[in-house]
C-alpha cells in the first residue's frame, strides 16, 4: 500500500509546460554561447601571443649590427627619470665671459705647482680638478699635470693624448694660470721629480683650503716651484669656499674635454645603439664591475668551482698578502660585506635585478667593462636574459678601434661618453667611473635616468 501511494504521488506531479521548457532551453543556449565566446577570445589571444613571440626582437634577423624586427612598446617609466621635472636644478657653470680677469701676470703669481695624476682615467680626472682648485686657492701657476702610469692599468699616456689641451687652458684662462711645461729657467727638470727639497708630502686626505694656505703656500713662495705628491683626494669638499667647488665643476664638466676623435667615435657608438632595430629606440648602458682585480680586491665570495676559488685565493695572496694572511678570516667578512651591499654584482644578479624592475628580454644594453672574471660562462645568465647585449668591440670594426687600442685610457673614454649619453645608466658597484657618470647626469639637469641598486636587500635572494 505504501508503494502504491508513492507511485501514485509520482504520477500525480505536474509535468513542465512548453513555455517553461523554452525558458530553460534559452538559458542553456546563452550559457553555451558565453563559453564559446570566451573560448574564441582565448584562441585569438593565443594565436596573437604565438605570432608576437615568433616576431619578438630577441628572435629577429641580424644584419651586421642591425636587428630587423617590429617595434615593441614598453612602459615609459622604464626609461623616464622620475626627477626629470626638477625645475630648480641649475648647473654652476657660470663662466665669466667678457669680464676683466683678476689673475696677476704669469711672473706675479706665488709660484708654480706640479702634480702627478695617478690611478685610472677617472681618478686622474678628479686629481686634475683638485689641482686647478689648489692652484686657485694659493694663487699659483699650474703646470699641466702628468698622467702617471697606474700599476693596474699599466697605461703610459700624456695629458694631450686624451684631453684637448688648448680648450682646457683657454676655458680656465680667467680662473687659473696654466702653462704647458716646466718653465725654461728651471734648468734641471728631473730634480722636480726626485728632489725632496722641492716636494710637498704628507698632505692629509680631504685637506681643507686653509691647510694649503698655512703649510704649502709658504714653501711655494720660498722655492718658486714645488711638486705635490701624492695627490689623490687631497682636497676636501665641505671645508673649502663654494666658489672653489664651482670651479671644480667647471673643470670637470666643461674644461676637461676629450679629443675630437674620441668624441666622434663615441657619437657613432651611441647612434648605432639607438638604431640597431632599424628605427630609433632607447638603450641602457651597464657598467659591469666584475674584472678579476675588482673581484679580488672586494674580498667577497662568489659562486664558482673549487678550482676557481683556489686560484682566486692565490691571486689575492699575491696582490694583497697583508690582507689575505691565510684566508681563514675572510669568510665571515665576506658574508658581512654581502649583507651590507659592498660586493660587486655578478652578471647573473644584474640580469635578475633588471628583469624584476620590468625591463623586457629585448632591451638594448651596452656593456662598459673590462675583461669579465669567469669569461663567457660568467656572462651566460646575463646574455640569456638579455640577448641584445653588445660591447664597443661588437659595434665597431677592428680598423675603427685600432687607433684607440694603443691606450687603455682611450677605450675607457669611449665607454665613459656612451654611458653618459645613454637613456638609462646602471652601475653595479662603486667606483670613480660610475660616480662621475651619475654626477654628470645630475649636473645636466636630471634629464636621464640613472640606477644605483641597493645591493644589501638583493643579497637576501
Amino acid at each position: 500500500m505504501a508503494e502504491l501511494r508513492h507511485n501514485s504521488s509520482i504520477g500525480g506531479r505536474a509535468t513542465p509546460s512548453p513555455r517553461n521548457a523554452m525558458t530553460v532551453y534559452s538559458q542553456n543556449f546563452k550559457i553555451l554561447l558565453f563559453f564559446i565566446t570566451i573560448l574564441a577570445f582565448a584562441g585569438v589571444f593565443t594565436v596573437y601571443s604565438v605570432i608576437s613571440h615568433l616576431n619578438a626582437p630577441y628572435l629577429c634577423t641580424k644584419d651586421g649590427i642591425t636587428l630587423h624586427c617590429p617595434r615593441v612598446k614598453e612602459p615609459p617609466s622604464l626609461w623616464e627619470n622620475p626627477l626629470s621635472a626638477t625645475n630648480s636644478w641649475k648647473p654652476c657653470k657660470e663662466r665669466r665671459i667678457g669680464s676683466i680677469s683678476d689673475l696677476p701676470e704669469a711672473n706675479e703669481t706665488n709660484g708654480y705647482i706640479f702634480i702627478h695624476a695617478e690611478g685610472g682615467l677617472n681618478q686622474q680626472r678628479i686629481a686634475i680638478c683638485n689641482a686647478v682648485a689648489v692652484a686657485k686657492i694659493m694663487n699659483a701657476t699650474l703646470i699641466l699635470p702628468v698622467l702617471k702610469q697606474d700599476q693596474i692599468w699599466k697605461d703610459q699616456i700624456k695629458f694631450e693624448d686624451i684631453f684637448d689641451v688648448d680648450h682646457f687652458i683657454d676655458y680656465l684662462k680667467d680662473d687659473v694660470r696654466i702653462v704647458r711645461d716646466i718653465p725654461s729657467w728651471f734648468a734641471d727638470k728631473s730634480e722636480l721629480f726626485t728632489s725632496i727639497r722641492r716636494t710637498v708630502k704628507n698632505i692629509p686626505k680631504y685637506a681643507p683650503a686653509q691647510f694649503y694656505i698655512n703649510n704649502v703656500l709658504p714653501r711655494i713662495k720660498e722655492k718658486k716651484i714645488m711638486a705635490l705628491k701624492p695627490f689623490v683626494d687631497r682636497l676636501g669638499y665641505d671645508n673649502v669656499p663654494q666658489e672653489i667647488n664651482r670651479l671644480r665643476c667647471r673643470v670637470n664638466y666643461h674644461a676637461l674635454k676629450f679629443l675630437p676623435e674620441i668624441d666622434e667615435m663615441a657619437d657613432q657608438l651611441v647612434a648605432r645603439m639607438r638604431n640597431r632595430t632599424g628605427s630609433p629606440n632607447p638603450f641602457m648602458a651597464l657598467h659591469l664591475r666584475f674584472e678579476i682585480g675588482m673581484v679580488g680586491l672586494s674580498f667577497c665570495d662568489f659562486v664558482g668551482t673549487r678550482a676557481e676559488k683556489a686560484l682566486m685565493g692565490l691571486y689575492r695572496l699575491k696582490e694583497w698578502p697583508r690582507r689575505f694572511k691565510d684566508g681563514s678570516h675572510l669568510w665571515p667578512l665576506a658574508l658581512q660585506k654581502r649583507k651590507e651591499g659592498r660586493c660587486p654584482l655578478e652578471p647573473g644578479e644584474v640580469a635578475v635585478m633588471l628583469r624584476a624592475m620590468g625591463y623586457p628580454k629585448e632591451t638594448q644594453i651596452y656593456v662598459a667593462s673590462g675583461q669579465v672574471y669567469g669569461g663567457q660562462n660568467r656572462m651566460a645568465p646575463l646574455r640569456n636574459m638579455f640577448p641584445n647585449l653588445v660591447t664597443k668591440e661588437e659595434l665597431t670594426t677592428k680598423d675603427e678601434l685600432d687607433s684607440f687600442r694603443k691606450h687603455v685610457t682611450s677605450l675607457a673614454a669611449l665607454d665613459f661618453l656612451v654611458c653618459l649619453k645613454s637613456d638609462v645608466f646602471v652601475m653595479t658597484h662603486g667606483g670613480n667611473f660610475a660616480k662621475l657618470i651619475i654626477g654628470a647626469r645630475r649636473y645636466m639637469g636630471h634629464s636621464q635616468k640613472s640606477i644605483k641598486p641597493d645591493k644589501g636587500p638583493l643579497s637576501k635572494s
